[in-house]
């Protein structure tokens, strides 16, 4: 692949029949009142197996959470600065329409950390532009996530990294996004460079938690999670994953003119997705979707004219399955 990508041919209907692999989703969070040093990492170990899987994911370090400068309706515990539901049923970004071009153009991806490097760069620059625009929409402020793009190991306060399986988190706590270079690749199971929105899937659903974040979403939902049995937090959870899911694809959708997929392109990425399903985990444990659910969501994002459409708190529970 070589400069620009190809032109969009038209995208296929999700390959919901491809074959799911052991899922490797994992989202966990680190509990108030107890020191932000444990990753969802344990969490993965245990369900990976011997499957190459890319596992994205969302660590809450919400012992460091407030809530100044996060949208959203309060009401709810305004005491200790809690969003109401509105902020997650109601939030005044569902109101905005569809995200709006910001022509993004991406440099193919070579081997080797340095040119991933720049794809993500390139990346995160244009998704701070959309979410930049988009909050400005709704009349308020919007402070970008820092960036972390790691080739070592190392430490943020949400626990150390890498963690078996992990290839990319977000830590509300400092509001940054963290994914290693060659992780990215190597947990991706082979897929090859040329079907750059496997990757680009993976920082725009990890940048989708930090809108959640500005959104006052993640420290709503968190509030109502700690008060929750184990099935309803697992469902509670699979509302923020699959939320984070669509609204990646918005912005793939929204970019299309100047990101274009083929065919192969578009599949590859839904088939990838496709094969994250916590399907075959017990119930208390499933929280992050089915495989179905895990791809329709992003399709849902990439086929929506507005982001009303990944109002994922307010479908039944059948939708997030």
């Amino acid at each position: 692949m070589a400069g620009r990508h190809p032109p969009l041919a038209p995208a296929p209907a999700p390959p919901y029949d491809l074959p799911g692999q052991e899922s490797a989703q994992r989202y966990g969070y680190v509990p108030p009142r107890r020191p932000p040093r444990r990753t969802a990492g344990g969490l993965v170990a245990a369900v990976l197996g011997g499957v190459a899987a890319l596992v994205v994911l969302i660590v809450l370090g919400f012992a460091a959470f407030g809530g100044e400068g996060r949208i959203g309706s309060r009401g709810g515990d305004a005491a200790k600065g809690v969003p109401s539901k509105a902020s997650a049923t109601d939030n005044k970004l569902y109101k905005t329409g569809a995200l709006t071009p910001v022509k993004c153009h991406l440099p193919a991806i070579a081997p080797g950390s340095a040119s991933m490097r720049r794809f993500m760069d390139a990346l995160s620059d244009c998704l701070d532009a959309s979410w930049q625009g988009q909050f400005g929409k709704a009349q308020t402020r919007f402070a970008p996530p820092k960036r972390v793009f790691w080739e070592g190991s190392g430490r943020s306060p949400c626990g150390s990294y890498p963690s078996p399986g992990a290839s990319a988190f977000y830590c509300p706590a400092n509001n940054t996004m963290y994914v290693g270079l060659r992780h990215v690749v190597e947990t991706s199971g082979g897929e090859p460079l040329s079907h750059f929105a496997v990757f680009a899937r993976v920082i725009a659903h990890e940048y989708g938690h930090h809108v959640q974040d500005r959104a006052g979403i993640l420290l709503y939902a968190h509030a109502e999670m700690e008060r929750a049995d184990a099935l309803a937090r697992a469902e509670g959870s699979r509302r923020i994953e699959l939320q984070a899911q669509c609204f990646a694809g918005a912005f793939l959708g929204a970019e299309r003119t100047t990101l274009p997929m083929t065919r192969a392109q578009y599949a590859a990425m839904i088939a990838d997705v496709r094969g994250r399903g916590d399907e075959r985990l017990p119930p208390e444990q499933r929280d992050h979707g089915s495989g179905r659910s895990y791809s329709g969501w992003v399709v849902k994002g990439f086929k929506g004219r507005a982001l009303a459409v990944c109002n994922t708190w307010t479908v039944p529970a059948e939708a997030v399955r």
